[in-house]
C-alpha cells in the first residue's frame, strides 16, 4: 500500500482521498514560479494543495492564495493539508473554473495550475481520476480565455504541461491575450527527450526567457540545478 503522505522539510501532504498523489510536476512548478510583487494567487486545479503551500512558504504567509478544484474530496483534502500547516493565508474553495471566472470579481497577480492535459489518451476506469487527468471538463482553450480574464494588469500565470503540446499551448495562450515570458524545458535525464514544460504567461509583453532543466545524472541521483531548485522543499536536500 502506497504511503498516505509526503512529507516536505515544512509542511506534510496527505494525498490518500485525492485522485492525483503528490508527484515531480506538482514540485516543479511550486519551486520555479516566480512570485515576484504578487499580493494575491489563484492556484486553478489544486487537488492536494501542495502548489499553493510551496507558494505560501516561499512568499512567507504575505501572499493570498485561493485554490480551487471541482472535485469535492480534493478541496476536503487540501482543506485538512493546509489546517496541518502555519499557513493561515491559503483558501480552499470547491469550484469549476467555468463557475469562478463567472462569479469572480478579484483579479490576480500570480495564477498557478498543474492543469489535466490528457485530451487522448484513454480514460481510467477511476471516475475521479479521470476527472483530475483529462481536459474533458476544462477544455485548455477555455482555461486559457478564463484564466486571462483573472489576471491582473501586471499579472503572470505560470504551468506545467507535457513538452509535446509546448507550441499548442503557446499558441492558445496567444489567442487569449496572453505572451510567452518563460520556458523551462525538463528532461528526465540528459540523453531523454525532454518529458515536461514549465510555461510562465504574462499580460504585457516581454523579452523571452528559455532555460533546460535535467532532473537526474543518474537514477535516483538529482542534478544540482534540480536540488538547488528543490532544496527548501525536499527533505534529504
Amino acid at each position: 500500500m502506497s504511503n498516505p503522505y509526503f512529507s516536505f522539510k515544512k509542511f506534510t501532504v496527505y494525498h490518500d482521498k485525492c485522485a492525483m498523489k503528490v508527484g515531480t510536476d506538482g514540485v516543479l512548478l511550486g519551486a520555479w514560479v516566480k512570485i515576484r510583487e504578487a499580493k494575491t494567487a489563484l492556484d486553478i486545479g489544486t487537488g492536494t494543495g501542495l502548489i499553493s503551500l510551496m507558494v505560501a512558504q516561499r512568499s512567507e504567509g504575505l501572499l493570498s492564495i485561493d485554490a480551487i478544484d471541482i472535485d469535492e474530496s480534493a478541496i476536503l483534502q487540501t482543506v485538512e493539508n493546509v489546517e496541518r500547516t502555519p499557513f493561515e493565508n491559503v483558501k480552499a474553495i470547491h469550484s469549476s473554473l467555468q463557475e469562478y471566472v463567472i462569479g469572480c470579481d478579484k483579479r490576480y497577480d500570480l495564477i498557478v495550475s498543474n492543469p489535466p492535459y490528457f485530451s487522448s489518451s484513454l480514460h481510467s476506469p477511476n471516475g475521479q481520476r479521470t476527472l483530475a487527468r483529462h481536459t474533458d471538463s476544462l477544455p485548455m482553450a477555455e482555461f486559457m480565455n478564463a484564466s486571462a480574464r483573472l489576471l491582473s494588469p501586471n499579472g503572470y500565470l505560470s504551468l506545467v504541461f507535457p513538452h509535446t503540446e509546448k507550441d499548442l499551448l503557446i499558441e492558445l495562450a496567444q489567442d487569449a491575450g496572453l505572451f510567452v515570458s518563460r520556458i523551462t524545458n525538463v528532461y528526465p535525464m540528459a540523453h531523454l527527450q525532454a518529458k515536461r514544460v514549465l510555461l510562465e504567461f504574462s499580460v504585457i509583453k516581454q523579452e523571452l526567457e528559455v532555460a533546460d532543466l535535467i532532473i537526474e545524472k543518474e537514477r535516483h541521483i538529482y542534478t544540482n540545478d534540480f536540488s538547488e531548485l528543490v532544496r527548501d522543499f525536499y527533505l534529504k536536500l
